[in-house]
């Protein structure tokens, strides 16, 4: 008899999704990024039929699979971190990590659960999981350096309850996480990297490098799909945008505002200009 057929790219995303251990999510997300690669040099149609893009699977019971810790709480309930102190730069960079983490399974998330879409965009999300993958091992390893580790401190989930919310339409995901929630760390990345500076932690603040030139890419393949979905469904982007907006509330945009970066992700000249509006 012959053997089964390997797993294609959307079921094993989903397998490392559901993953809950760190490190076998970390391994499975690296390995499925070099396949895909691999994959690249093979005959068109036998990718297609490796993506199997067309096949939808039911939601598993427990999605995304995380660690028992660190323990989740209310954003509201969790202190600010201060970095002039040891304790507070550990705390600081916990966060950091803790959003890297979810948004590996944010990626992976859109990797299964989108079925019928181009083969390039199950390939930019597999790219953005496997560069968070490599975002969140730094900052693990930096934090151990400092003598703590994930799961020390307590953590909130915002990042993972919009992605739920948005299970249901494609369009108000690639709208409100890539370009909307993770945008947001464009903006936030500069201070966070002057107050690292001003603790003596230059290794945090070239990790943030790292991370701020990764997350551009990342803020702009979600506006390339915005674009290409709204596009396909006759939508136009801004004010469709703006419904998804009222709709969903996603946590009102404060100052400082990383205008360069927005741009180079890929931000609309009218779409910069509403910001600067709501923004006021």
């Amino acid at each position: 008899m012959d053997p089964s057929p390997p797993a294609g790219p959307r079921q094993q995303a989903l397998a490392a999704l559901v993953q809950a251990d760190v490190d076998a999510k970390l391994v499975a997300t690296q390995q499925l990024w070099a396949q895909w690669q691999a994959a690249q040099d093979g005959p068109q149609a036998d990718r297609l039929a490796w993506l199997d893009a067309a096949r939808a699977w039911p939601e598993p019971p427990e999605v995304p699979g995380r660690p028992a810790r660190p323990r989740l709480l209310d954003p509201k309930s969790v202190p600010a971190r201060n970095p002039a102190s040891l304790a507070g730069r550990q705390a600081l960079l916990h966060a950091i990590a803790h959003i890297e983490f979810n948004a590996i399974n944010l990626a992976l998330d859109a990797v299964w659960r989108f079925a019928g879409m181009p083969e390039d965009f199950y390939g930019d999300w597999l790219r953005v999981a496997f560069e968070e993958s490599q975002h969140f091992s730094l900052l693990r390893d930096h934090l151990r350096h400092l003598g703590a580790d994930y799961g020390d401190f307590d953590a909130h989930d915002g990042l993972w309850q919009m992605t739920q919310r948005t299970a249901h339409d494609i369009v108000a995901r690639m709208a409100l996480v890539p370009r909307t929630l993770e945008a947001r760390g464009l903006d936030a990345t500069p201070p966070i990297q002057a107050r690292l500076r001003q603790a003596g932690d230059t290794a945090a603040v070239a990790i943030l490098d790292i991370i701020l030139r990764d997350e551009i890419g990342h803020v702009a393949i979600g506006n390339r799909w915005y674009g290409w979905l709204c596009a396909r469904e006759g939508l136009e982007p801004l004010s469709h945008y703006r419904r998804l907006a009222r709709q969903y509330a996603p946590p009102r945009l404060r100052p400082p505002i990383n205008w360069p970066a927005r741009e180079a992700a890929g931000f609309t000249e009218a779409e910069l200009a509403w910001l600067r509006q709501e923004v006021g």
